[in-house]
């Protein structure tokens, strides 16, 4: 056995004093490094929750505000809907800016204190370690070997006292033994007296052991707990800085201390507190109720210009407002179905009528009332035969009414609205939707 020994073998106690249990304040100091990273975890963590429920919240705000913008939802009530959205907005920008300081300032923090605090060796573990433990080892060295001579002489004394014992018992069953002569019985009371002097011996260097052994106490003693107390600064550090670290989060984690928190609240209770069901019904009445405006009829005198066909420049003045629906679409009956409603603009779908000048709008409100027009020379146009595919009825004075398989004449190339300029068997001139026709084999 080395003069260190087997610390562990002579401890006897769970106390610090003994041999070895040092072992558990040393271990302390690899702990905090532990604790540390155990610290930035636990907060990294934190901030990935943060960071999931600010998107959270900004995903609910968009879907949400969508919904209120489309749905049946108006007035003041609609804008303190609005009010929640625009409020988890903010929330997530606050959240947002909490995970950047648990994952990124707080947690910078700590891995530079622990950089500081522990310094690894090349051969492994941390200086701060290696220090603690060699400091107690030396303390202890003394005095564990002078508890080693204390445990040496204890147990010769035992082991002397126990051959002592063995020899005065047989000494006591050979005086009792008649058949035991007395050269006999002699020798068994030498033996005892060997024994006994070998016991005394031994009681003596045992007591001469430990007292060495407690004036070796306070020394001991007074080393271990300087070496404790050095250990006990660092952890001191440790502990306050660790607090001071949680105060720094608390004081992160608490929204509520902060001022953008509270704007966010007060603004929205503020928009809330404003919707005023009176003004949205006023508004509702007004926009949507009696409260509109309308154009109520009128007697009317029927004048000449109002059978005028517009000209194109007319056509051209409301161009964004004259788009009609082609929707008196008349089914020839059979298997074929119609093209769709023609969606068109009227500034451009008629561009045709230019060619009827103001003066010939008379002869067209003659045609139109059933007066048959005598079509002039120049109106004489060779054209090309179309057949009708479908029952089509003229909305307009300058439009072509048919039947299914009626034939007329296609007198121009159809324009980018989809008209046609045609001429009817009956010698009427108008326009006709060009795909409601196809062109006659000849």
């Amino acid at each position: 056995m080395s003069s260190n020994g087997d610390l562990s073998d002579l401890g006897t106690s769970d106390s610090f004093w003994e041999p070895g249990n040092y072992k558990r304040t040393v271990k302390r100091i690899d702990d905090g490094h532990r604790l540390c990273n155990e610290l930035v975890s636990c907060f990294q963590e934190r901030a990935k929750i943060e960071k999931s429920y600010a998107l959270q919240l900004s995903d609910w705000a968009k879907r949400w505000r969508g919904v209120v913008e489309k749905g049946p939802q108006y007035g003041t009530l609609e804008k303190a809907w609005h009010a929640f959205m625009l409020a988890a907005d903010r929330l997530s920008e606050l959240h947002l800016e909490l995970r950047e300081r648990l994952a990124g300032e707080d947690s910078e923090k700590v891995r530079n204190w622990q950089k500081d605090a522990f310094h690894k060796q090349m051969i492994g573990g941390f200086r701060e370690t290696k220090d603690a433990d060699d400091g107690f080892r030396k303390a202890q060295k003394p005095w564990v070997r002078k508890l080693k001579e204390v445990e040496s002489s204890r147990k010769s004394y035992h082991q002397a006292k126990k051959e002592e014992w063995t020899a005065v018992t047989r000494e006591t069953h050979a005086k009792a033994d008649p058949s035991k002569s007395q050269e006999e019985v002699r020798k068994y009371t030498t033996r005892v007296e060997r024994c006994n002097q070998e016991s005394e011996k031994g009681k003596d260097r045992y007591k001469k052991a430990l007292e060495e052994l407690n004036r070796c106490n306070p020394r001991y003693m007074e080393d271990m707990e300087q070496v404790f107390d050095l250990t006990q600064e660092a952890e001191r550090k440790r502990l306050c800085f660790f607090k001071d670290i949680l105060l720094d989060i608390h004081m992160h984690l608490d929204l509520s201390a902060k001022e953008g928190f509270k704007e966010l609240y007060r603004d929205l209770g503020q928009t809330i507190r404003a919707a005023s069901e009176v003004e949205d019904l006023r508004w509702w009445r007004t926009t949507h109720g009696p409260g509109m405006s309308m154009n109520w009829p009128q007697f009317e005198e029927w004048t000449p210009e109002a059978s005028r066909s517009i000209s194109r420049k007319e056509r051209g003045a409301n161009s964004e407002e004259n788009v009609v629906t082609l929707t008196n679409i008349v089914s020839s009956g059979g298997g074929d179905v119609p093209p769709s409603p023609i969606t068109l603009d009227t500034s451009r779908a008629k561009d045709y009528s230019s060619d009827w000048s103001d003066d010939e709008s008379p002869k067209k409100v003659l045609a139109v009332n059933g007066v048959k027009e005598v079509p002039d020379k120049e109106e004489q146009v060779e054209g090309v035969r179309v057949r009708a595919l479908y029952d089509y009825t003229g909305q307009e004075a300058d439009e072509l009414s048919f039947n299914a398989g009626d034939e007329l004449l296609k007198l121009g190339e159809e324009d980018e609205q989809g008209w046609c300029k045609g001429q009817l068997l009956s010698g009427q001139i108008g326009l006709y939707p060009a795909n409601y026709v196809q062109l006659v084999a000849s």
